[in-house]
């Protein structure tokens, strides 16, 4: 078997706050291979977004830092690595498109400069070189018109188009792991399904790893082959996506999917709910942390903390006494 592209070994994320410190990330690993779409889906809070955030080094310092754990991207140790060392890896290595352009766009400079900038970072070229550059990534996107384009402003662009911006920054240069936190959030249906397809299209040509991060299990259905589970700062389940959908091992990824409705009913039927709420960061159990919430929780079950195991197939994993 090939070495993965990015192996996260026991990563560890904290925030000091005024009242204590709160492990955002606790104890996370997993690995993405060369070319594979990974899923990280969870509720909002559970950590999935820091995750993200620690394998670009972006991770707010301070409040926050990584309190431990190893990231390898292709053979290189991220973790620890001085701000210097970080310029020359994102964008290159590693990029990340985040949930809300107009907040990761500056809004006083043109598309052309923020992306030419960017090329630039990374590239021997020339302004002009840079500039044809960025066009002809600004059209792979599907962005109408580019060589006008280019010389907007991030708010006279819709929101689909200043996510397909942010799409073209992030692979201008050609990484070889994408990081996608939550990219059609904030886009209509029909963008959605439009951006989702560009983004799996160019993954393809590109032939580059991704890490789509999302609460919307239909989007990992769609795009991604594996999916981790997070709750509570943890992955509860890892597994493909086929058998993660066809038979979910952790009660809290049964109850996830379980609340998918279902257009071909005859009537619209009552979702079903997660019951509870999710543990105060502050005050973490000892047990299982989705114990509270549970419908299959033994007294077991709130003495120690469940550890991710393999179970039936050797990619899928699972931390849970009881699993289904």
């Amino acid at each position: 078997m090939p070495a993965p592209l990015l192996e996260v070994n026991n990563l560890v994320v904290e925030f000091s706050t005024d009242a204590g410190v709160v492990r955002a990330v606790d104890d996370v690993s997993f690995s993405v291979a060369a070319g594979e779409t990974v899923g990280l889906v969870g509720e909002s809070g559970c950590g999935k977004t820091v995750t993200g955030l620690a394998l670009l080094g972006l991770v707010p310092t301070p409040p926050g830092r990584l309190a431990s754990g190893s990231i390898r991207l292709d053979g290189q140790e991220l973790a620890g690595l001085d701000d210097s060392s970080w310029r020359s890896v994102r964008g290159r290595k590693v990029a990340m498109i985040f949930q809300e352009p107009m907040t990761a766009l500056n809004p006083v400079f043109r598309i052309g400069n923020q992306m030419i900038d960017v090329l630039r970072q990374h590239q021997r070229i020339t302004r002009r070189q840079a500039r044809a550059a960025a066009i002809e990534m600004l059209a792979k996107v599907g962005i109408p018109a580019p060589d006008k384009r280019i010389q907007e402003y991030p708010h006279q662009l819709s929101g689909g188009m200043r996510q397909r911006v942010m799409i073209a920054m992030a692979l201008s240069c050609s990484p070889r792991l994408l990081v996608a936190d939550e990219p059609t959030t904030a886009l209509d249906v029909t963008t959605q399904a439009q951006v989702l397809e560009q983004m799996v299209r160019l993954q393809q040509e590109f032939g580059m790893s991704m890490i789509l991060i999302t609460h919307d299990m239909g989007v990992v259905a769609q795009s991604c082959s594996k999916a981790m589970v997070m709750y509570s700062g943890r992955v509860v389940e890892q597994a493909p996506v086929t058998e993660l959908f066809a038979r979910p091992r952790h009660p809290y990824t049964g109850g996830l999917l379980a609340s998918i409705p279902r257009i071909r009913e005859q009537r619209i039927p009552e979702l079903p709910v997660i019951e509870g709420t999710v543990p105060d960061p502050l005050n973490l159990p000892e047990g299982c942390r989705f114990a509270d919430r549970c419908n299959k929780v033994r007294d077991y079950c709130r003495l120690a903390q469940p550890e991710l195991k393999p179970i039936g197939r050797a990619d899928s994993k699972v931390a849970c006494y009881v699993p289904d």
